[in-house]
């Protein structure tokens, strides 16, 4: 049984990708089969996974706008130990280009069905933006991960967001399904966090994630060397959380 687990929040620099990238390489530590999908325009995902966006041909693009099967598409992350679909700038033209197109919100749900069955766990890295993009994240998945930082402006962002995802659970996806908010670039020494933390912990109660992602520069280094931050430097507290909130998706 696959689970397919979409990672959005419109607001930048939250820890998207970040979370995206080493959630998928922590799942596949534990010996399941994952599929990365990067479907933000930026690629930081197919960067992060050692795919260069600058030279990559077969891309999510193409498979978007049904020019590729997504079985084509498919990169090896080799020291990752997960299959990629990568993205490059190209994804920046393709909302235009779907808007005409039949069940434009549907595309990457139709294009996964003939591979869905080979993974245990599909993620899609959603951009920053509540667009047909992301749309279409949210119509392909089972669940959402909402990765955020506990201050206030991201909690006036969690209502909209959270209100989207209702609208595509009654209009188009009633599977859909809020699986957990989780906490990024966590500072335990500023009580702004603190407080905003134990906020979302009242409001939203187990759905929010134990695991809390620390501030850590291995994290922020990592994407340079093309690699998941386990890869990188296992022991630090970044690359630990993220094996640690895999245990807590393999759980759930």
């Amino acid at each position: 049984m696959t689970k397919i687990l979409a990672i959005t929040n419109q607001k930048g620099g939250v820890g998207k990708t970040t979370t995206s990238v080493n959630l998928a390489a922590s799942l596949a530590t534990t010996g399941k089969k994952v599929l990365l999908i990067d479907l933000d325009p930026q690629a930081n995902a197919t960067m992060g996974s050692g795919t260069n966006k600058q030279t990559v041909q077969q891309t999510v693009y193409q498979v978007l706008l049904g020019e590729l099967p997504i079985e084509d598409a498919r990169v090896r992350s080799v020291q990752a130990k997960y299959d990629l679909i990568p993205a490059n700038r190209d994804l920046a033209g393709a909302e235009v280009e779907m808007v005409t197109l039949p069940q434009r919100e549907k595309r990457l749900k139709s294009a996964l069905s003939s591979i869905e069955g080979e993974y245990h766990y599909i993620i899609i890295d959603c951009p920053p933006a509540l667009n047909l993009l992301t749309l279409n994240g949210l119509c392909a998945a089972d669940a959402v991960m909402i990765p955020m930082q506990c201050e206030y402006y991201a909690l006036e962002g969690l209502s909209d967001l959270v209100n989207t995802i209702k609208k595509v659970r009654t209009n188009f996806n009633p599977k859909l399904r809020i699986e957990g908010l989780l906490r990024t670039m966590f500072d335990p020494r500023n009580i702004l966090a603190q407080q905003v933390s134990d906020q979302l912990q009242q409001h939203f109660g187990n759905k929010v994630y134990r695991t809390v992602i620390p501030r850590n520069v291995r994290l922020a280094e990592a994407p340079g060397f093309g690699i998941p931050v386990l890869y990188h430097d296992r022991q630090s507290k970044g690359a630990q959380a993220y094996l640690e909130l895999a245990k807590e998706v393999l759980n759930v």
